[in-house]
């Protein structure tokens, strides 16, 4: 009992810490205090920590000795190196999995982005970075693979802190929806090819804009 307490403590930890990440009430470089965000949250020190080394292990925060852990802050080269890594993994599952979509995998990405499109208009960045998530792991679960998706997983995991300011820039939110159509639209047509040239498109015009951040910070 115990320990089915002590890991969903754990897990409200991890929960919590990502959404904090996401909504950038923890900016990328901001020491992560464990005694505060135990406090915040209502568990104990020991849970935060073991959530803690989760995230690290994705890359989403870095433990810093004597210092403790923060919010990993990337520079330009790693952010293009890891876009440059996913623009390789992401076309292999669409050229592999679009072919074999069914009308079902068609409507289940068009729920998932008029999920993301009633989040944006609600103004919920964590419930929008969640359904735009749900959307591209559909879509790059039609290849069938779950080694492939953990390595997609363990990529976007480790730019998570930078994903929401693409959707609170100007015209992100408009973008993504219409590049959300235009995937699909490609799924329901089987379309590998225009799958692809939407997601390139897409994941360009997200990594123009984090260029432009990191370049003004």
């Amino acid at each position: 009992m115990i320990g089915v307490e002590v890991a969903t403590a754990q897990q409200v930890a991890v929960t919590w810490l990502r959404r904090a990440i996401a909504e950038r009430e923890l900016r990328p470089g901001d020491r992560v205090g464990q005694e505060a965000v135990a406090a915040r949250i209502g568990v104990s020190l020991i849970p935060v920590r073991e959530a803690l080394r989760i995230l690290e292990s994705e890359g989403l925060v870095t433990y810093v000795p004597r210092k403790g852990y923060a919010v990993t802050a990337l520079d330009l080269a790693d952010l293009e190196e890891i876009y440059r890594l996913r623009a390789l993994v992401e076309r292999d599952a669409v050229e592999r999995g679009v072919p074999h979509a069914t009308t079902t995998d068609a409507d289940a990405l068009d729920r998932a982005a008029a999920v993301c499109r009633a989040a944006a208009d609600a103004g919920d960045i964590a419930a929008e970075l969640a359904a735009n998530r749900t959307l591209h792991f559909l879509l790059y679960g039609l290849a069938g693979s779950d080694q492939q998706l953990r390595l997609i997983r363990m990529l976007w995991d480790s730019t998570e802190a930078y994903r929401a300011l693409y959707y609170t820039t100007p015209g992100g939110e408009d973008e993504a929806d219409a590049a959300h159509e235009a995937i699909s639209a490609a799924v329901r047509d089987r379309d590998a090819a225009a799958c692809v040239a939407a997601l390139d498109a897409h994941r360009e015009r997200a990594l123009a804009v984090l260029r432009g951040v990191l370049a003004n910070h």
